[in-house]
């Protein structure tokens, strides 16, 4: 299994197209290892279906460069990036099925191909199994239990990011500090947990894993501004799913609370059938408007803020290479 060959459109750092190969390449290997396909058949299938469609493995990847970044090893934290890669994996697939996504990484989402009861218990096993495979690592154990409690909390805020996102569908008012917080829960505790767990198992003092933590957590937050942006402007052929799906289902994203406080109508604004001719010219407002500045924008000094706390590391390939991935975070076109 390679890493999408996707994750190089529209980025030309070569050293850090490596670097995210070379890392994929030992999780997608772990995978094998620590999730063969068991029985009963069927459910390993399924739970192994979206980790063997790839991605980006950016969390993983934050994860063994954060321990390298602290002075200790990727190698012997690549369980801990499986882990991580596992609960990713897990929010993913209940994601789709409560946002009623039918496509995943240019696929059929796993509820479509195994029903909405095959995919909940896939996602289940993969989260067990993450802490499966982390409580046997070989490592402190102290240092173990402080991982593992993180990840528990993690966990839990995802599920409140989760739980935000869908009561915000049922409210006519959200707001800017509602929908950060939900972003925040949702999305980038996942990746400050990354962080912090490598710097944690590396070595670091607590002074140094909680800024590790506020760097993922502050680039996780940036990621999702422009996973909005990215939603509208990248073609379907490269996004692997359907282009303005927040627009459709009438999300409550930054983009569409910055447009609706401005006036700027968006006639496709909750309109499940929109036709991409009608996206287009929703794009166009929010350009005109300021909309996607705006959030451009806001992107961008989120991803500063997340840079600045790897202020405490000495300098290292590995650091470089965690200020190249945030930078990609708001770069990307997938």
């Amino acid at each position: 299994m390679k890493i999408k060959t996707a994750i190089i459109i529209g980025w030309d750092n070569m050293n850090l197209i490596d670097e995210l190969k070379k890392r994929s390449t030992l999780v997608d290997e772990s995978i094998e290892e620590f999730l063969p396909i068991d029985h009963p058949e069927e459910l390993y299938r399924a739970t192994r279906y979206l980790p063997d469609a790839g991605g980006k493995r950016l969390r993983p990847a934050i994860l063994m460069l954060s321990a390298e970044a602290v002075g200790g090893d990727s190698d012997s934290v690549l369980p801990a990036a499986v882990a991580l890669e596992l609960i990713h994996n897990f929010t993913l697939i209940h994601d789709d099925i409560m946002d009623r996504d039918d496509i995943r990484r240019g696929m059929a989402a796993l509820h479509v191909k195994w029903g909405t009861a095959g995919a909940i218990l896939a996602g289940d096993t993969l989260y067990s199994r993450a802490f499966e495979i982390i409580s046997k690592m070989d490592a402190d154990p102290q240092k173990l239990l402080k991982c593992v409690a993180l990840l528990s909390r993690t966990c839990t805020e995802i599920c409140e990011g989760q739980w935000l996102d869908v009561d915000f569908e049922k409210r006519d008012v959200v707001d800017v500090a509602e929908y950060l917080e939900m972003i925040e829960n949702k999305t980038s505790v996942l990746y400050g947990a990354a962080a912090k767990v490598g710097a944690i198992l590396g070595g670091a003092s607590d002074e140094v894993a909680d800024a590790m933590y506020e760097f993922g957590r502050l680039t996780g937050i940036s990621f999702q501004i422009h996973d909005d942006v990215i939603d509208l402007v990248t073609p379907e052929e490269i996004l692997g799913k359907s282009r303005g799906s927040d627009l459709k289902e009438g999300k409550k994203t930054l983009i569409a609370l910055h447009a609706l406080n401005n006036g700027v109508e968006l006639e496709c604004f909750g309109k499940a059938d929109a036709t991409q001719d009608e996206i287009d010219s929703a794009v166009a407002k929010l350009e005109e408007s300021g909309t996607l500045a705006y959030v451009r924008e806001m992107a961008d000094n989120y991803l500063e803020d997340g840079k600045s706390k790897l202020g405490l590391l000495e300098d290292s390939p590995a650091k470089e290479t965690l200020i190249e991935i945030a930078d990609y975070m708001v770069s990307r076109e997938y």
